[in-house]
């Protein structure tokens, strides 16, 4: 059973529809890739949808392999873009990344809050730990999960003490007593932990409004615990309805652990969007976007989620559940590993038929290639089986599945009444608190 009845929407700025082959199609605009006025463009449009956010994974690192063929993690700052697309809007919600691995406290705590004010209350706080990176951070190898979450957890909590710091009652601004504030409200937060040590207060004001919501991707036990704690959104990976059911109720069980409704801690599985206006045209798109991926890269990736080499094997022969190790712990997220396994079972495909899924050959999110009313139908009974409270928009493959999203798909979700009309409110807390 869904937990609330409208959706929540948000987009990436990350331009996942010129990834792979897209960004060589003609008219992609590539070129204007590390200009504000890319992702500007996008965030207009999905303002204009009446979305609820836009969002800008990050990384720190830059894998030099994957830019022979494309942009990769090549990217702007995801904060200081964020903070150019503030201005030139006025309702749509904007959240960035920040890694506390790699992160101070006081720094996320100010600049948060500065692009908080420079939005009028529309910041987001996406908390990562991140995976790899640590070579850019003086670090000899990246820390253990129980590590990272367990800094993750003492760095939220310092930030939102220093939010807390200098509250915006505090602000007197009394011309003719000549006061300025009330320095009694402003305290030092006297911080001595494990890994920070921040003595406050911040020099920034508390915006005097909502507050700043967190998301958080973490799909590991510490992860999905550490949601439970202080998350509002989970951007999630959940390749198909059983792993998005199964999420769901994971995250409903840590937030009740943690004295929280359930219901306030949205889970948002990215959903990968291939569409086109035929599902043949959406399939030729898909195929055409992954071209590229080698026979040896596409055997590596089902090694990594199940183990399985394949390297040997001729196209012909059938997959079976019997030729699967027992115990692959690949990269890939539990949820893919297990999709996999599903699909082996069910169907024992041949190599040759295993090798051409699009479970293979892209994402490890939820897909859907086909036209916007497919898209519709699949989302609304997700929605209405209670296993999403929304997603995150990843259009794939050309400029024409991000038009047709924004165009075609949000309007069908608004007219089955799954989504809003307009906004209600021009802050992102409100517009999480409309359903």
């Amino acid at each position: 059973m869904k937990l609330r009845p409208k959706l929540c929407i948000g987009i990436s700025l990350a331009p996942t529809w010129l990834s792979g082959e897209g960004w060589r199609l003609p008219g992609s605009g590539i070129e204007g890739l590390y200009s504000s006025d890319f992702a500007l463009e996008t965030a207009k449009a999905a303002e204009a949808a009446h979305l609820d956010f836009v969002f800008r994974p990050d990384a720190s690192f830059l894998p030099l392999p994957v830019m022979e063929q494309s942009f990769g993690f090549s990217s702007l700052d995801a904060t200081l873009l964020m903070t150019a697309i503030a201005r030139e809007t006025a309702k749509i919600g904007l959240v960035t990344t920040i890694s506390t691995t790699f992160g101070h406290p006081y720094i996320a705590a100010r600049q948060l809050m500065s692009l908080h004010w420079l939005s009028q209350g529309r910041a987001g706080w996406n908390v990562v730990t991140a995976l790899q990176g640590h070579e850019n951070f003086g670090l000899p190898d990246m820390p253990s999960s129980d590590a990272r979450y367990a800094r993750a957890a003492e760095f939220t909590e310092v930030v939102r003490r220093l939010w807390a710091s200098f509250p915006s009652d505090a602000l007197v601004v009394d011309r003719a007593a000549g006061r300025y504030a009330d320095t009694d409200l402003i305290l030092p937060i006297n911080h001595r932990g494990p890994d920070f040590q921040v003595q406050g207060p911040l020099n920034l004001p508390a915006f005097p409004g909502p507050g700043i919501p967190l998301m958080q991707a973490g799909g590991s036990a510490t992860g999905v615990d550490f949601a439970g704690q202080v998350a509002d959104m989970v951007f999630g990976m959940t390749p198909d309805l059983d792993t998005a059911l199964k999420t769901r109720a994971q995250l409903s069980a840590r937030a009740i652990a943690h004295r929280r409704a359930p219901r306030d801690l949205r889970l948002l599985p990215g959903l990968s969007l291939y569409l086109g206006k035929t599902r043949a045209e959406a399939q030729d798109l898909f195929a055409a976007n992954h071209r590229r991926i080698t026979r040896a890269q596409r055997i590596q990736r089902v090694t990594e989620a199940t183990g399985l080499d394949l390297s040997t094997w001729p196209d012909d022969r059938p997959i079976t559940l019997a030729d699967l190790p027992k115990a692959p712990g690949g990269p890939r997220s539990a949820g893919h590993i297990a999709l996999l396994r599903r699909i082996i079972e069910t169907d024992q495909p041949t190599v040759e038929q295993l090798l051409a899924r699009p479970e293979i050959l892209a994402s490890v999110h939820w897909q859907i290639i086909g036209t916007p009313e497919d898209a519709a139908t699949e989302i609304i009974r997700w929605h209405e089986a209670g296993a999403i409270d929304g997603f995150i928009a990843v259009p794939g493959g050309a400029p024409q599945s991000l038009h047709l999203t924004l165009n075609d798909l949000v309007p069908r979700l608004r007219d089955a009444g799954h989504f809003r009309h307009a906004y209600q409110g021009d802050t992102l807390v409100s517009h999480l608190t409309e359903a």
